[in-house]
């Protein structure tokens, strides 16, 4: 690991029925455990920029979430909106169909568009990409057109689509994208072997729930 192994987790609650008590909750977790980030659904953005203001856990939110097939001014203008709730980070969904559909010019315009204004903030953008739901190819396809429209990250999964980060997707990702891109792993990561693998597959970061579990097994495991 090039960092401590908490800065590599963005710990995350994007549950529809996530209450304020429970984003209370991880807010509180994330500023104990120092995490990178906290990803959590647009709605609850300032909430979080309010409770980690005096923390250096950034605020993370998504974007045209989950299924990515929002139209372009929908994803900027959500974007556009959560920057200004106090959001440092935006993972977005890359339009699956028009991908899936040979349509790249559509999907790099897509991410293009929302990569502007989000870098006109000064602020990253993390494109989802839902391997799950791609062959190794699109995948491929999807870590180009991110590169080229002006992503900061790639990221596996939306946890939505009945799959998540594998060691094989992650290191795909590496490759393909080398050292222009960070990339993110994240869906169904549980436990510290699981974080230890995709982290030595080339991952930048880990979107988790379960950060905390992560964590205190880390520990044990390091005693």
């Amino acid at each position: 690991m090039t960092k401590p192994l908490a800065k590599y987790i963005d710990h995350t609650l994007l549950k529809p029925e996530a209450t304020r008590a429970q984003i209370e909750e991880i807010l509180a977790q994330a500023r104990e455990y120092d995490f990178a980030s906290v990803c959590i659904n647009p709605y609850w953005v300032k909430t979080a920029a309010e409770g980690l203001a005096d923390s250096d856990v950034n605020v993370c939110t998504v974007i045209g979430f989950p299924l990515g097939a929002n139209t372009t001014a929908i994803k900027v203008a959500e974007a556009k909106s959560s920057i200004a709730d106090g959001a440092d980070e935006c993972d977005m969904v890359l339009n699956i169909g028009e991908l899936k559909g040979g349509n790249d010019a559509a999907v790099q315009a897509d991410i293009a568009a929302v990569a502007d204004a989000v870098h006109a903030e000064g602020k990253l953008l993390k494109v989802i990409i839902e391997c799950v739901l791609l062959t190794d190819e699109e995948k491929v396809r999807a870590c180009k057109l991110s590169a080229a429209a002006g992503a900061d990250f790639v990221k596996t999964s939306t946890g939505f689509a009945g799959g998540g980060a594998t060691v094989h997707d992650v290191a795909l990702m590496r490759k393909t994208v080398g050292d222009k891109l960070q990339v993110k792993a994240a869906g169904g990561i549980h436990t510290y072997a699981d974080a230890k693998a995709l982290i030595a597959a080339g991952a930048d970061r880990l979107g988790a729930s379960a950060g905390v579990a992560i964590m205190k097994e880390a520990g044990e495991a390091n005693d």
